[in-house]
């Protein structure tokens, strides 16, 4: 006679193609037996389901320890504890409480073998701050435990990321406020009357190119009666314009030669002047207005 413990064949639920997982979704999003987040969603049945297979958690196992919360998945803090421990890697965690009042705190000792430990703590202080302290729901009816949750968290989340691959811890992702639709977002026009270091309004812009079409004497007149913040404002535009203006009697029939030669002679000493008047300004050694 054998010694040997006879076994039978073990029922599996885990699916192993697409379609499988989609029909095993729907039949647990009908069901009655999984937790209310899940009922009538058999995506998120399935999105559960995949990441337990990614930890190593069979689908019900899943169903119970994975919750997705404000649309991203997270594993409640005993699950994570209990992978961790199940890990190979896995040397201890000790839990413990210090402190009174707002000094009062959890912490959490997560060790690893060939690692540095990791000490992760938060306080009644800490959960104020954050706005969590005596909030309704698990922060006011077991304070002590939320505490725990989130010293576990840390710690767990910062020694064994291999383990846990990336995810929440649900007790934590409860407290993120839910993100809300905004609406479209109404683009903030610039002011472009304004003028100041930003440059020349548009139309200061207009004014100055409707000049110096006319021009080298018609910009000079413009450039001298318009004020002084305008004139710094046109500083980046102030090259372009004088070369329009030449450009614009360059390009001008004159029948009076000899006046035309005299007024070439005048326009140049004027752009020389501005020039010089620029580089004045630039210098910090006055107005930027032409001799």
């Amino acid at each position: 006679m054998s010694n040997e413990i006879a076994t039978g064949p073990v029922f599996d639920l885990t699916p192993r193609t697409l379609g499988e997982a989609m029909e095993f979704a729907h039949m647990l999003a009908d069901s009655t037996i999984v937790p209310k987040d899940f009922m009538g969603k058999p995506g998120n049945v399935l999105v559960a389901i995949q990441w337990g297979m990614e930890i190593g958690l069979k689908p019900m196992q899943a169903m119970q320890n994975i919750a997705v919360i404000n649309g991203r998945p997270s594993i409640w803090g005993d699950a994570a504890l209990a992978l961790v421990k199940a890990s190979p890697h896995y040397e201890d965690v000790i839990e413990t409480y210090e402190g009174t009042g707002d000094k009062k705190k959890a912490v959490c000792i997560a060790k690893r073998k060939g690692r540095t430990d990791v000490v992760s703590e938060f306080s009644v202080e800490d959960a104020k701050t954050a706005g969590l302290y005596k909030k309704s729901g698990p922060w006011t009816q077991y304070p002590d435990r939320m505490l725990q949750m989130r010293a576990r968290s840390f710690a767990l989340r910062d020694q064994f990321p291999d383990v846990l691959k990336g995810l929440s811890i649900a007790e934590e992702a409860m407290d993120i406020h839910k993100e809300r639709d905004m609406g479209r977002a109404d683009v903030a026009q610039r002011q472009t009357a304004a003028i100041g270091n930003d440059g020349a309004s548009p139309a200061l812009l207009e004014q100055a190119n409707a000049a110096a079409e006319q021009g080298v004497a018609a910009y000079q007149q413009f450039f001298q009666n318009t004020s002084k913040e305008n004139r710094k404002a046109l500083a980046g535009e102030h090259d372009a314009l004088k070369r329009k203006a030449q450009a614009a009697d360059a390009a001008r029939t004159v029948e009076n030669k000899p006046a035309a030669q005299q007024q070439e002679v005048a326009d140049v000493d004027f752009v020389a002047a501005m020039d010089e008047a620029e580089a004045k300004q630039q210098a910090g050694d006055g107005d930027y207005v032409p001799e």
